[in-house]
């Protein structure tokens, strides 16, 4: 039998955050081998050209909130030039007073400075964002082509294996090495250091292992418009993203004088059909309304010219599983980003790079991270009662049972 390729570190999944994760193994001085099941990296969610990136600053756990901010600050650092700038307004609750002081107050607890964020009147909001309604102004809010940015990261690497076309089906340990299996049930590579970078795939990968995580399937409808520059609308499109009940880009003007605008998305939790529907186009109108507090904007008036539509992995808490996973030693997982994507990649490059090269996690407090932090991300939080913390980490796991919204915003 033919012995299967060996090296000391392999990703499995070229989407973003694998491609992330990889760059920074390679910027490191580490040779790296990637493998994905497609024939090139940003196959599937990582193929979306419009992803945005921000803070959190509403409702959510403060490690949550503190870690966006971490994973803002990483990103922004990261994808210099394919980081488009162009700033993201979160209006203030329909049913909710503008209160100055309050979300002052909110925005400094959660360490974001004016350049960061910046409660703004409706009045305020005309002049800085050209949408006349209050808010918080994200002057440094961006979006992302994820596709661009995936290629980026693993373009000209001298110490890089690309391997495509390749399912991984299942993984063994012999002898203290990962095996890694295809649907034929041949071996084909081995490896150290195995980083699971997938998204749903990454569920039977850990079974194969006698791991159950709690991911689940989130589809997700982007809807793409073209406006007529003489209909109601042109007059109520953003010149800035807006972040919201939904969100959107900035409306493009295009040659011929109409606009192209993209908003999204729809929820449809357990679900992974990546057919486009019609019924998520309308709910996609719904919100555009709501973003741009236009309830009388007919949807004749949004013309469809196009869509994405993607899968999204979550875990039953909501926040991303990245790190070692200590009851198997060498795997490192980074999966469940929901539709953060962006912002849980940089994150995940740094402490999974770390853990990989069995640097002191005390070094990621220079980013912000603090033992909390790292626990919150820790796959080890869904096994109560079956490891052992380690001491450094503090109390990793959790016994809360996973909580799932109830239902999906649309079909």
């Amino acid at each position: 039998m033919t012995k299967p390729q060996h090296h000391e570190i392999v990703v499995i999944g070229a989407g973003i955050c694998g491609a992330t994760i990889t760059n920074e193994l390679l910027e490191r001085g580490k040779a790296v081998c990637i493998v994905d099941a497609a024939p090139s990296p940003a196959s599937a969610c990582s193929s979306h050209a419009y992803a945005i990136a921000h803070p959190h600053i509403g409702k959510g756990s403060p490690r949550l909130l503190r870690l966006t901010r971490i994973a803002f600050l990483l990103a922004e650092a990261r994808w210099g030039a394919v980081w488009h700038q162009h700033g993201i307004f979160q209006p203030t609750k329909k049913d909710r007073e503008f209160d100055r002081a309050a979300i002052t107050n909110h925005l400094s607890a959660l360490g974001l400075d004016e350049t960061l964020a910046k409660p703004l009147s409706a009045g305020e909001a005309s002049e800085v964002c050209g949408i006349t309604q209050s808010g918080v102004w994200l002057a440094r809010g961006a979006s992302l082509n994820l596709f661009e940015a995936t290629n980026q990261a693993l373009k000209n690497q001298e110490r890089l294996t690309c391997i495509w076309n390749t399912r991984v089906a299942r993984l063994e340990n012999r002898d203290g090495q990962w095996f890694l299996f295809n649907e034929n049930n041949e071996a084909i590579l081995s490896a150290d250091k195995l980083v699971i970078a997938t998204a749903m795939d990454s569920k039977a990968l850990m079974a194969s292992i006698g791991i159950r995580v709690p991911l689940k399937p989130v589809r997700g409808q982007l809807s793409i418009f073209s406006i007529d520059k003489n209909d109601p609308w042109a007059e109520k499109l953003p010149r800035v993203g807006i972040s919201g009940e939904g969100y959107c880009l900035p409306a493009e003007q295009q040659m011929e004088g109409g606009y192209r605008w993209m908003v999204g998305s729809s929820f449809d939790e357990g679900e992974d059909d990546l057919s486009s529907r019609e019924l998520s186009d309308e709910f996609n109108r719904e919100q555009a309304r709501g973003l741009v507090d236009y309830a009388q904007g007919k949807s004749s008036g949004l013309k469809k010219c196009g869509d994405f539509v993607g899968v999204r992995c979550v875990a039953g808490d909501r926040l991303p599983m990245i790190g070692a996973l200590v009851q198997r030693p060498g795997i490192f997982l980074a999966t469940a980003l929901g539709s953060r994507g962006i912002l849980w990649s940089a994150l995940a490059a740094k402490l999974i790079s770390a853990q990989v090269l069995d640097e002191d996690l005390a070094l990621l407090t220079r980013f912000g991270f603090a033992a909390d932090l790292v626990a919150a991300l820790a796959p080890a939080r869904f096994f109560a009662g079956a490891l052992a913390a380690p001491a450094a980490l503090g109390a990793l796991a959790s016994n809360s049972k996973p909580v799932f919204p109830s239902a999906p915003k649309t079909k």
